[in-house]
């Protein structure tokens, strides 16, 4: 008798054609994507420099960092700018080397150089910490000592110059700030995805979805109309996530909370036209959920939200910039922890906006077809 339920679920599964070539693709890229993608440490990581100096001696440590190639090192004009470059994502890191450096060093008084770097990500920070040592090594510093000879008691110092690092937005190197704001981003999309990714499947597995079709609605009021509802219901989840956020975690607060909402507006409406989408291509609830499990897992991996995008191999990297969870990631962060200009972010707000317009429209185009 057991046997005879086990083959009954077995045909059933196998007349369920795109749910069995979920179960059988979704690993298979998921596995393809863990290995090739996952990477903690990136390479040629963003660096703004700013020398003052422009001496021969500076010049060893700037060529130094070029040669190991950790850090890819460009010019900026002052320390504002090296600051704003930090604070906007375009570098993850700066050098300043003022103007008295190899005066200084000449006169044996140790002269200091400024190591500034993000501190959003603290495993990258770490990271960034430890590569930048190789400006300090022996094959720089050896030829920076300096001794009269005419000179009694001449005391060198055993270092010839001093770095000092200064991380920014998140000086304490919190895991929870660099964790909190993206986790909001994945609790928003499992309960859109998974609330509206069901929606016109339960209709139709309940027939009712002929019902709400003879009712005198025109097919896109009845498209938004499926959708309000659950926007309402995300933006309160939204809320209530991030409260817990500021009450318990100590998350900071942005500068501008008109920019938070309309990142919340617009995501979560990305989300549920994605999610209502979801529910026109399934035929069943259990269809419906693996086709969200499958848009989760990769916007995990490969959004930033863990690891860095950097260090994503550049062949893959595209595929970062169709996921509206990457959007998200450096907007909220950008507004909770760095303060960013909401100028430096519109691009990021634009895309989610875009990815709003093309859910949607696909939405309404698919349910017309269906209909």
């Amino acid at each position: 008798m057991i046997w005879t339920i086990v083959k009954k679920e077995l045909l059933q599964l196998r007349r369920d054609s795109r749910l069995v070539g979920l179960i059988v693709i979704m690993p298979i890229l998921l596995v393809i994507l863990f290995g090739l993608a996952l990477k903690l440490e990136p390479n040629n990581v963003k660096m703004a420099y700013y020398d003052e100096d422009k001496s021969y001696f500076s010049m060893l440590i700037d060529t130094k960092l070029w040669f190991d190639g950790y850090f890819d090192l460009y010019k900026v004009q002052d320390l504002n700018t090296l600051k704003e470059e930090i604070r906007s994502g375009r570098a993850k890191a700066g050098l300043h080397i003022g103007s008295t450096f190899s005066a200084k060093l000449i006169e044996n008084q140790q002269p200091h150089i400024t190591f500034y770097v993000d501190g959003t990500m603290p495993s990258l920070t770490t990271a960034m910490k430890y590569n930048i040592k190789s400006a300090t090594s022996d094959d720089v510093t050896s030829q920076m000592y300096f001794l009269d000879e005419n000179a009694s008691n001449v005391v060198i110092a055993k270092e010839p110059f001093i770095m000092d690092t200064e991380v920014l937005f998140n000086p304490d190197e919190k895991e929870t700030w660099f964790f909190l704001p993206g986790v909001i981003g994945v609790l928003i999309m499992q309960i859109a995805l998974i609330l509206t990714g069901t929606a016109m499947v339960r209709e139709r597995e309940k027939n009712t979805l002929e019902q709400l079709l003879v009712t005198p609605l025109s097919k896109s009021a009845l498209v938004i109309g499926k959708l309000l509802p659950y926007i309402f219901i995300c933006l309160i989840n939204f809320y209530l996530i991030l409260g817990i956020g500021w009450a318990v975690f100590d998350l900071p607060f942005p500068q501008m909370q008109s920019a938070l909402f309309l990142l919340a507006l617009v995501y979560i409406s990305v989300m549920i036209a994605l999610g209502f989408f979801i529910s026109l291509i399934s035929q069943t609830q259990q269809q419906a959920m693996f086709i969200a499990i499958f848009i989760i897992v990769p916007s995990l991996l490969l959004s930033g939200f863990i690891f860095p995008i950097d260090a994503i191999p550049e062949y893959i990297r595209p595929l970062s910039y169709i996921i509206p969870f990457t959007y998200f990631t450096e907007i909220i962060r950008g507004l909770l922890i760095k303060h960013t200009l909401v100028i430096d972010l519109l691009p990021a707000y634009m895309a989610l906006f875009t990815f709003f317009v093309v859910f949607v429209m696909v939405s309404i185009f698919s349910f017309r077809r269906k209909v």
